[in-house]
């Protein structure tokens, strides 16, 4: 039966669970990048990164600010936390593959992937970087931008607190807004699932982005589920970077 090795690491101030094949945890192997979603950590992806390391690639699981080992409690001030944790993830996706690039060499595939939160960020960083050879969206929103005025309207009608600058604060998400800009896709292949009866991240927002860019290279599994991945949708994942990754 093949194995897996698992590294709990610092890639600098990034806590990271690093998953490859036994046997071949000096190799340069392809590299995965995927994120967990909002509340969770990187410890509850691993069923996904050990799928993709036995399959021949090396997943990086990282901790997002405020979450697993970097934990800090909410903000009071709705969705500061939620999209600082994003923001993040964007700033220190490039960090990691560096870091990758020095140790094993250049990756010769490099796919991100993630889910609800780790979705967004996923859609967030097609919009900026080239390098990435395939993605996974999973329960995640294409546009942060709808999103956020989701959060102001839901505000709005609670009488909770949000600070009058709040747009020029989040001025960052238009910019990463893969709905607003779908051609920097170009035709890399994107894998995206999402329940239809999501009760957390609105299935109307990825509905409308796959909806509207029929041109894209899609892979799309809607299903009659909740805000809840499960083994199939896993292997579904995995199987699409292999593909990919051969086929690059």
């Amino acid at each position: 039966m093949s194995k897996v090795n698992i590294d709990s690491e610092m890639i600098g101030h990034v806590p990271v669970l690093i998953v490859s094949p036994v046997g071949r945890e000096k190799e340069n192997l392809p590299l995965i990048v995927f994120y967990h979603g909002w509340q969770i950590n990187k410890k509850l992806v691993l069923t996904q990164g050990r799928k993709l390391a036995l399959a021949g690639f090396r997943a990086v699981l990282p901790d997002a600010q405020n979450h697993g080992s970097r934990f800090q409690p909410s903000s009071d001030i709705p969705s500061m936390t939620f999209f600082n944790s994003i923001h993040t993830n964007l700033f220190e996706f490039s960090f990691i593959v560096n870091h990758i690039r020095h140790t094993f060499g250049e990756p010769p595939f490099i796919g991100v992937g993630g889910l609800s939160m780790g979705g967004m960020t996923t859609a967030a960083l097609l919009t900026h970087h080239p390098e990435i050879d395939a993605a996974a969206i999973l329960m995640g929103s294409a546009n942060l931008t709808d999103y956020r005025n989701r959060i102001m309207m839901h505000v709005e009608q609670s009488d909770f607190w949000l600070p009058d600058d709040y747009l020029d604060l989040t001025n960052w998400i238009p910019k990463y807004d893969l709905s607003k800009q779908p051609e920097t896709v170009g035709d890399r292949p994107l894998f995206i699932w999402h329940g239809r009866f999501d009760e957390k991240v609105p299935f109307g927002h990825i509905a409308s982005f796959v909806e509207n860019n029929p041109q894209l290279n899609m892979e799309v599994s809607f299903q009659d589920r909740g805000h809840l991945v499960e083994i199939d949708t896993m292997n579904n994942v995995t199987d699409f970077f292999v593909k990919h990754y051969q086929n690059h």
